[in-house]
């Protein structure tokens, strides 16, 4: 799934959340990566909930009249007429955060309105030094005080229908995957979790995939920089036996 992160009207990279670069428009890559063999498109608007708008409608809309893959979209969302606005721009999946954090009912609120399915949670997850997780957001700028797995737990209690997993400390670093933290997430959910932070090369695949049963991978560097392609991943996943869709 590949990650397009949106600052105003440019797709921007960050590391660790921090230092972002602008890109360009996000719709030749969207349109790149559908083209390309994309299962899905994740798009968020990483400053929407810092001004308090989201302003991805519009990118959206131009991109749900060409691409036909599911669209998750996050940013800003803390209502249900937030959300509504972003499922008639064509999103077929949310994705909430900081209105989350903020707001303890927002997903059952959201989940009984629109499906669980409809419903994805991210976590930013930063390590402590006591080699465990807190839950960031507004885009990690701030620290809920929340830890990661227990924070997951309550939200598939609330209704979330999949966990977005960013391991803050691997993002944007092309590293590898925080695969300690997977595990533990993953031992206490039974919902889909997709991962993201990490992905360098095709071999950060093999070692997430041999010890966890993780559902999806979200990328980003490696796409936006031609450091990969989508059918080189997954050509690599139906490699070591994974079920893709080629």
């Amino acid at each position: 799934i590949p990650r397009l992160d949106i600052k105003s009207s440019n797709l921007i990279k960050s590391v660790r959340l921090e230092g972002l670069r602008k890109l360009g428009p996000p719709s030749d890559f969207a349109e790149r990566y559908y083209e390309t063999g994309a299962d899905e498109l994740l798009f968020s608007d990483c400053v929407a909930s810092l001004y308090g708008r989201n302003s991805l409608l519009e990118i959206i809309e131009q991109t749900a009249a060409n691409i036909f893959i599911p669209l998750t979209v996050g940013g800003g969302i803390v209502s249900i007429e937030e959300a509504q606005k972003v499922f008639r721009s064509g999103a077929d999946k949310i994705s909430l955060n900081s209105g989350a954090i903020r707001d303890k009912t927002l997903i059952n609120e959201l989940a009984s309105k629109f499906g669980s399915q409809a419903v994805v949670v991210e976590i930013q997850a930063k390590k402590k030094s006591d080699h465990t997780w807190e839950a960031l957001y507004e885009n990690g700028r701030e620290h809920s005080g929340l830890n990661v797995v227990d924070w997951a737990k309550q939200a598939e209690a609330q209704g979330a229908g999949e966990i977005l997993l960013t391991s803050v400390d691997r993002e944007g670093t092309t590293q590898g995957f925080d695969v300690e933290l997977v595990l533990q997430v993953m031992d206490v959910v039974s919902i889909p979790v997709i991962v993201s932070g990490g992905m360098g090369k095709l071999d950060d695949l093999s070692d997430l995939f041999a010890r966890t049963e993780v559902s999806a991978v979200s990328c980003a560097h490696v796409l936006h920089y031609n450091e990969l392609n989508i059918n080189q991943i997954k050509s690599f996943l139906a490699s070591i036996n994974k079920d893709v869709r080629l």
